[in-house]
């Protein structure tokens, strides 16, 4: 684009439509979320992305969609097995039991 010479859409690409999505995302970090950290900011980015792409669905053909996606994958911020050994870990330095969380 070259707003310079009045040029603000090239075919379907519009200024307009990076805004918009632009948008899209600092309304929901701002109105929804409020912090984002570095760590996870590609997968707030990737949600925003797939709305944007996907607008024109209603939110139940959205859904289905969005879970047929995640099929077969896992999303896991922790290790299990690792959670469980901090849980043994704690136990034995408090000397106490505690409940598993799963």
């Amino acid at each position: 684009m070259n707003h310079s010479t009045r040029e603000y859409a090239r075919g379907d690409i519009h200024t307009n439509t990076a805004e918009s999505s632009h948008a899209l995302v600092k309304r929901g970090i701002v109105g929804i979320y409020h912090n984002v950290s570095r760590e996870y900011l590609h997968r707030y980015l990737w949600q925003f992305d797939f709305m944007w792409n996907n607008r024109k669905l209603n939110d139940g053909e959205r859904t289905i969609l969005g879970v047929r996606a995640a099929e077969g994958k896992r999303l896991m911020y922790k290790d299990p097995v690792a959670e469980r050994e901090s849980i043994r870990t704690r136990e034995q330095k408090d000397g106490g039991e505690q409940l598993e969380p799963f």
